[in-house]
This record gives C-alpha cells, structure tokens and sequence, in this order.
C-alpha cells in the first residue's frame, strides 16, 4: 500500500511539472512578434464619397494579423510558409506601451487616408488641401530629456518663439540644434498651452551608434491637420492602424469620383503608402497580403516597386504569389499614376 502511493505521488509531480511547462510554453512571450495573413476589404463597404459613382469591381484593402510569440508561435512559424517572426524593436521603440503603439498605428493610418484623399481629389480635378495646426507627440524615447516633459498627445506649435506647424518643418528645425543645447517649445496640451524647456541629448546608441546625433526625444511625430476637401468622404476602418493602405485607399477614392470605372470589372488588391506627391512606399508584411489577396480571389495585386530594387515589395509578392501558383497577377508601381496607367489599360 505505501508502494502504491508512492507511485501515485511521483505521478502527481509528474503531471504537475508537465502541465507547469506547458503554461509556461504557452504564456512566456518572447522579444518577436509573429504574422499571419489577415483579411482582404472590399474598399466600398469602408470608403463613400458624397454623390460619389457606383462601379462594378473592387478594390481591396489586405491586412496582416499580428501579435506576440510565444514558444509555439515562434516554432511554428519556422516551419510556415504564411507566418513570419520579426524582432520586437523593429514594430515598436524600447519603452514604448501597448497603449502608445496602438495610438501610434490609429495616427499613421488616419494620415494615410488625408494623403489618399489629396492625391486621389487632385488627381480627379477636385478641392482638396490641408489646413496645419501643430505637431503630435505619438511617442517619446525613454532617457532622453523629453521624458517627463513631454507626452503622448502634446500637440507642438512653435520652437523657440517660431511658428512651426508641421511635422517635417519641426524635425528640419531641430536638426539645426547641437547637442547641448536647450530648446524651447511652445505645447498645447488639454488646452492649455505652455513653453518647456528641452536639453538636446544624444541619440541612443540603437538610433545612432556613433552617437554624434541628438535629438529632444521625440518619436514619429505626426501634423495635426485638417483636411479641406469638396465633396465630402467618409472612411470608416474601426481599428485597423498603420499606413500601408495609402495607395488602394487613393484610388478607390479616385474611382468614385469619376465616372470611368478603372477597374474594369475586376477584383483588384494591393499595398503600399503614398504620399502627397503620389509616390508609393514599402510596407510590411507583402507576404502575407499576397496570401490574403489570393485567397479572396483576387485578379490582380499591386505592390511598390522601390525603383526596381531586387528586394522590393514586389519582388517579394511575385516570389510569394509563384510559390503559392496563383492565377493573380503582381504588378509592380512607384506611383499612383503608374497605378491609373496599368488599371487605364486593361482590357
């Protein structure tokens, strides 16, 4: 008998230390988040332009879905043809909060949707312009001197007495300060506006290892704008974030403002940033949109070019659309009129 509870004691330890393992196999995160392919959007349930045409195909917007690796996740992933595992620092700075980077995401795509508007209203011969209103905080880099003077939502409006309204001017401005010196910035913040005195520290040696560049410490600031467009467009993306939609959210834009339908009846998808020139950005996680795309049955996936480079978006998407052996077409742009050029001439 007291062999007997022996065994079942050892048993009990057994079973406790393998389901300890287990939990911990499962909950432990490591520093890596991992990818999967996500969704393909019809762009007409989101986007609507006043008195806006109707037309026959659609464009797409794809997502990827993301989150933090656990053993398994990670595990399986080097064994995925669709997953893929990327180090913490390059999706979000050291310091920064689940609550910052999901505010830093919501801004980045609320500014892709203004830019595609300004391309897609101007190119269609319509009203479209920002009004500047100041500068957002979406992030500030831990040990530099900002921390603590400054915070997420702190809305710049001038640097040392000059108005300075927009997000590149501020940056240019800045860059002409050494490091030592202080700065004064004027802040609104819940209304209240006040100077604060800021210390140019150097950059830390992740940002700049040969530590020759400073900075006040702020990350991805963002221009608070409004946008001044005729007709009116409302786009509805609950909580999809980041800029990578900028070029389909254009030209879906575009197609309801004109009455020649550009996508000929086909399904159309695609990625990449634009900016207020039309120029068309890499983005993040082509492999998985292409996946997406493919898998909503798509006929055609723009992706940006890069001038070419051989390791483009593009490159990248046809290498991922030949191992899947699908009939969509990948088509490499580096602007939006390229884009309007190929969608022109389809049959």
């Amino acid at each position: 008998m007291r062999e007997s509870n022996k065994q079942q004691s050892g048993s009990y330890i057994k079973w406790t230390i393998f389901i300890l393992i287990l939990l911990a196999i499962n909950y432990y995160e490591l520093p890596y988040y991992f990818t999967i392919p996500g969704d393909a959007k019809v762009l007409t349930e989101v986007i609507e332009v006043e008195d806006g045409y109707d037309y026959e195909g659609t464009f797409m917007l794809t997502t990827v879905r993301m989150g933090k690796a656990n053993v398994v996740n990670y595990i399986w992933a080097m064994f995925s043809d669709q997953r893929e595992i990327i180090p913490e620092n390059q999706i979000r700075p050291e310091g920064e909060t689940d609550e910052e980077y999901q505010h830093r995401q919501l801004m980045m795509m609320a500014g892709s949707q203004e830019l595609a508007v300004i391309v897609a209203y101007q190119h269609a011969g319509k009203t479209a312009f920002f009004e500047n209103r100041g500068v957002f905080v979406t992030s500030v880099i831990p040990d530099m001197d900002a921390e603590g003077k400054l915070q997420m939502g702190d809305k710049i409006i001038a640097v040392d007495g000059d108005e300075v309204l927009d997000s590149t001017k501020l940056l240019s401005v800045l860059g002409e300060y050494n490091i030592g010196d202080s700065v004064t910035l004027t802040v609104e913040r819940e209304g209240t506006v006040a100077d604060v005195d800021i210390e140019i520290f150097p950059f830390p040696e992740d940002i700049n290892a040969t530590g020759d560049r400073g900075g006040v410490g702020i990350a991805n600031p963002v221009t608070d704008r409004e946008l001044v467009n005729e007709p009116e467009v409302s786009i509805d993306t609950a909580k999809i974030g980041g800029p990578s939609a900028g070029l389909m959210f254009s030209l879906e834009i575009y197609n309801q403002l004109v009455p020649e339908d550009i996508t000929k009846g086909y399904h159309i998808a695609g990625t990449g940033t634009i900016n207020e020139d039309g120029d068309v950005g890499r983005i993040g996680g082509v492999k998985q949109k292409v996946i997406a795309s493919h898998n909503a049955g798509a006929a055609y996936f723009l992706a940006p070019n890069e001038g070419g480079s051989p390791e483009s978006n593009y490159a990248i998407a046809q290498e991922t659309a030949d191992s899947l052996k699908t009939d969509m077409v990948v088509v490499p742009v580096d602007t939006f009129e390229e884009a309007l050029e190929f969608l022109r001439n389809l049959p």
